[in-house]
């Protein structure tokens, strides 16, 4: 695959990027700072310098290149209204454009939970950020293109386990970033996963069982 990263200087992003490199696969991604890029350059992933709140939908098409598949990790982690805004709504908008315009036709995108953290008085601006990334979702379902939701639990920096629980409606539990990214990068090399959401939390099936698990089964035929 050649894949370009929106938020690949995030810790699921840089994950998933050492995930897809040690697999063979091209790399690229968008960095805010050209002091950025050394460090990826290292891994041997080639980066383009660019503010997503910034940019237009014709520089973020010109970013991807000869990708064929953009993720989208990139998120104000329930940050301020406006960067919530910017980055997790309007940033993802502007993704789904520049892909169709670049003829990417594979989008996947790392959104949250509905029920993360709803036990907790969350405050305003948190609760606009699930607010924001739902509507994100909704965007990316409505399109025309191949996309993929993932929707992770809370998101942990243990080490991670390589095993997990996949599938169209999970529990919220959490999850370490280094399943995530692996997760992530298993659906990417699988195909027929297109057009789904899928929720991640901690569990106990091999990642890539976990994956399989999720493609959709041919219909039967009715009589």
């Amino acid at each position: 695959m050649d894949v370009f990263i929106i938020g690949i200087t995030g810790k699921v992003g840089g994950l998933l990027a050492r995930e897809l490199v040690s697999g063979g696969d091209a790399v690229h991604g968008l960095v805010r700072r050209d002091e950025q890029r050394p460090a990826l350059a290292a891994l041997g992933v080639d980066a383009t310098v660019g503010d997503l709140a910034g940019m237009s939908v014709e520089a973020l098409a010109a970013a991807f290149g000869d990708a064929d598949t953009v993720v989208f990790a990139a998120g104000s982690n329930g940050g301020s209204a406006q960067d919530t805004k910017a980055i997790d709504g309007d940033g993802v908008v502007k993704a789904i454009e520049a892909a169709r315009r670049a003829g990417v036709e594979r989008l996947a995108l790392v959104s949250v939970l509905p029920e993360s953290w709803r036990e907790r008085d969350l405050g305003e601006e948190v609760e606009y950020y699930f607010a924001v990334k739902k509507e994100a979702d909704i965007a990316l379902s409505r399109s025309d293109l191949d996309w993929v939701i993932l929707r992770p639990s809370l998101l942990v920096d243990d080490v991670g386990t390589g095993t997990v629980s996949l599938g169209p409606a999970e529990s919220h539990g959490e999850i370490a970033r280094a399943d995530v990214a692996a997760t992530l990068a298993a659906v990417l090399r699988e195909p027929r996963i297109a057009r789904q959401i899928l929720e991640l939390d901690e569990g106990p099936v091999p990642i890539r069982e976990a994956v399989r698990a999720n493609v959709p089964r041919p219909s039967r035929a009715t009589t």
